[in-house]
């Protein structure tokens, strides 16, 4: 029986030491910017990585703990020249790591990049890309490297079109993501690709000062709330319509759905896809794609 167990063990081996070595590789953080909500932002450097879009890794800090290492989706895209990853507390470790980095620069490893689901998003015609809360950080990596594809007019680029639906308690998160929706809607503009993109943004937990200030100004050009052109949606997305609309504005294409949010979700969208795929194969199909959360 050894002959069988013994090349599994070799091949184990082997993997754990290759991501030791790694993990031990010299990390450089060249940038650190604390977002509203506590969220903080890590631009790092390391010698020989590569990274595809919607693609993680995970990360180690020492100084908090030796063998805590912990997955981190990258929100940086390909084409920069850094990786960076968002990180909300969510947790003790989370929260110390926070902690540290306003107090001193630690040291960091990290082990990575890993392949995702996400990475299949411009194999698709038409897309839909779901975020919930900090599950967002995919999909901010698939428009960052979408608007350097405009910036170097990259004919390669097979996807036509992306919904974008994001999906927030609370209104300071949509803070650090603003800039890039901005940006996105400024290029493609000019671009003459103003409708590549359709973004709709869901707040789900409001009070009374919120909407009063949304209701006075309602008729101004833009959202109260984001500052972007698209108003910001009070309460949760009613799927069945919007599965609707994009079937009905793509008839005989075939639809990447892909979410970055919980189990409860996955399973509303997921049904969705069901019951709006054609049977008919030369009509709508929709396919889902699901992250870990």
């Amino acid at each position: 029986s050894w002959k069988w167990v013994l090349a599994p063990f070799l091949l184990y081996v082997f993997e754990r030491i290759l991501r030791v070595w790694r993990a031990r590789q010299k990390v450089v953080v060249t940038k650190v910017v604390m977002h509203p909500v506590r969220v903080l932002e890590l631009q790092m450097q390391k010698k020989g990585f590569r990274m595809e879009v919607g693609q993680y890794i995970f990360v180690n800090c020492p100084d908090i703990s030796l063998l805590e290492w912990h997955p981190f989706t990258l929100t940086s895209a390909p084409e920069e020249d850094f990786f960076s990853i968002h990180v909300r507390n969510a947790g003790d470790w989370t929260q110390r790591l926070i902690d540290t980095f306003q107090q001193r620069m630690p040291r960091i490893e990290v082990d990575g990049p890993f392949g995702t689901a996400s990475e299949d998003v411009f194999q698709y015609e038409v897309a839909m890309l779901v975020g919930a809360g900090i599950g967002v950080t995919p999909f901010a990596s698939i428009l960052k490297s979408i608007w350097y594809k405009f910036q170097q007019a990259d004919r390669t680029l097979k996807t036509k079109k992306i919904y974008f639906y994001w999906i927030c308690r609370e209104t300071g998160a949509f803070a650090w993501f603003n800039d890039l929706l901005a940006s996105l809607e400024q290029k493609m503009a000019e671009s003459g690709k103003a409708d590549f993109l359709t973004y709709r943004l869901f707040l789900t937990g409001w009070n009374s000062s919120i909407a009063n200030n949304v209701a006075l100004h309602f008729d101004t050009a833009t959202d109260t709330v984001t500052g972007l052109r698209h108003k910001t949606i009070f309460g949760r997305p009613m799927w069945g319509s919007e599965f609707g609309a994009v079937a009905a504005a793509h008839p005989r294409s075939v639809v990447g759905v892909f979410l970055c949010g919980p189990g409860s979700l996955a399973k509303s969208l997921q049904k969705s896809c069901h019951e709006h795929s054609s049977l008919d194969p030369r009509k709508v199909k929709f396919y889902f794609n699901k992250e870990n959360f």
